[in-house]
Parts: structure tokens; sequence; C-alpha cells
């Protein structure tokens, strides 16, 4: 797979980006679609999160899920899902109540958080793997619920994929891996640029890529403006790559993008540089990844 990599489009996420694009999906019907849409510009894998269709926030209806999933796996479009496990772990602390989570607070179980992924057998999903302060609130990942969960993923055949926001969240996905809750080669992605992880530029990749297991692979996002520079350093150092409205929603100054836009933008990047993008298809050849479709890996 020499200069083919995977290019994953993260349709919506989570957060407060409705009131500022139109173009954000929100419904489940319109969470599918755009996956459909970022698959037939060229995307090998759809990252979903499920959002309330009433109030366009986040959502942990499994019904919503399985719409979802069940819209994308019966259309005519292939494409790799992978469902967020991350939900369930926003802490909004209030100061006059501090042993308690103050308004927005939004906590789930490991199991809870997995419910969704082991319904439903998406290809893969992604595993959260470590606490940090996310803005002004604190995401909750605690040591103990992420070995839980891992071994949850792992019982389900789902691959996860290791969602490193600092450094210190690889050291324990390493810990993960060397306590057997892993299986096969991992999957890493740096999340980059979240105030407060670790910083969008070439120096972090580095350092990350160099702090992985030898038999792991390897992607990076940034968000808002870093979104398409972090995806040249990235690509051009061998790594995987993601774009879409969950972490950046314009085109290009003053421009709101739709999430197929930034996949066809992405796609015409790479080219430049003789990278091509994987199909969903040798994607799951290459990862080790179930096939909902039947017939193998």
């Amino acid at each position: 797979m020499k200069n083919k990599i995977l290019l994953t489009a993260a349709v919506t996420g989570a957060g407060s980006t409705t009131s500022k694009s139109q173009h954000v999906p929100v419904t489940p019907k319109e969470i599918a679609e755009s996956a459909i849409e970022s698959a037939k510009a060229g995307a090998t894998v759809a990252h979903v999160h499920a959002r309330d269709p009433e109030t366009g926030g986040i959502s942990h209806n499994l019904d919503h899920y399985r719409e979802i999933v069940e819209r994308i796996r019966e259309s005519e479009t292939d494409v790799i899902i992978n469902i967020t496990s991350g939900g369930g772990g926003d802490f909004i602390p209030d100061l006059m109540n501090p042993s308690a989570g103050g308004e927005g607070t939004d906590m789930q179980t490991p199991a809870e958080r997995h419910e969704p992924v082991g319904s439903l057998l998406p290809e893969m999903c992604t595993l959260d793997c470590g606490s940090v302060n996310f803005g002004d609130m604190v995401y909750m990942s605690p040591t103990d619920w992420l070995r839980e969960q891992a071994k949850l993923v792992q019982q389900s055949g789902v691959k996860p994929e290791l969602e490193c926001f600092d450094t210190g969240h690889l050291r324990f996905a390493k810990q993960l891996i060397a306590e057997g809750l892993i299986d096969g080669d991992p999957i890493f992605q740096f999340c980059l640029g979240i105030p407060w992880g670790a910083e969008a530029d070439e120096e972090t990749i580095q350092y990350m890529k160099n702090r992985i297991p030898e038999n792991a692979h390897w992607s990076a996002f940034g968000i808002g403006r870093m979104q398409m520079p972090i995806l040249e350093q990235t690509a051009k150092l061998g790594g995987n790559v993601r774009v879409g409205l969950e972490d950046n929603l314009y085109l290009e100054k003053g421009v709101l993008a739709r999430n197929e836009q930034l996949v066809d933008k992405a796609v015409t990047l790479l080219q430049a540089s003789n990278i091509e993008v994987m199909t969903p298809a040798e994607a799951r050849s290459h990862f080790n990844l179930m096939n909902p479709y039947g017939g193998g890996n």
C-alpha cells in the first residue's frame, strides 16, 4: 500500500457547531447522507456521532445510531463506518459544588459508551486514551474505565482507533497494548490543536510518531485552520489523515464547507503529492478489519 493512505471524514461530531454552520448534519438521515456523499468524494472511512434531531446536541440514543448505520449500509456506496465510543465523558466543573458536575455535564459508564459499538458492530470505533482539559470542560476517561471499555471493544471484534489528545495518552495506549487489550497491529490517531491538548504542528507529529510501536499504524488531524496543513504534513510523513465538519467548518476563509467539499479538497492535495486514497476494500484488507458485508476481511 505504498503511497496509499486512509482518509477519514468526521462528518458531524458532538460540539456546538450547528449554530455556526447550516451544513453540519443533525438528523440520522442527514448524517448518513453526508457520510455517503463524503465516500463518493473519496473518503475511505466515515466517522460518526449521533445528534439529537430536536436540539442538535449530543445523542446517546441507540436508535439514532442504528438509523445512521443502516442508511449507510443500505446505500450503494461503500464506506468503512467508524462510530465514536467517546461520548458521555464531558464534566463541567462547578466551583460552588466541586464534587458534582455543573450544567452540561454528560457522563456515561464504559458499558454505556460502548453500547452503539457493541450493538451495531461497525468496522472501527474510537477509543479516547485519557482525560484532558477540553476547552472549559474536562473530558474524563479514567484508566480503569478505559481498560473496561477496551475489553468490550476487543470482545466485539471491532478495530479500535486509539485517540491521543496529548502525549500521556500515548503512554497509556501502549499500556493497553502491553496488557493484551488491543488485538493485531494497533492504530493510533493524534488529535492536535484542541485546547488544551497537544499542539498542531509538525514537531508534535514527529514526537508522537516516534513513540508508537514499530508495528503501529497512525494518523493525525488538526482542527480549524490547521486541518489542511496538518493533513499535508501527516501524509508526507506516511500517516493517515482526517477532515470533516467535526473539526473544521470552513473550505477557505469566510466560506462554509460541506463534508464532501473538504474530502474533495483533501483528495486534490494528496494527489498533488502523488499520494492516493485507499478504497474501503483495500483498507479492510490492510488493517485487518471485519467486513460487515460478509466474505471475511
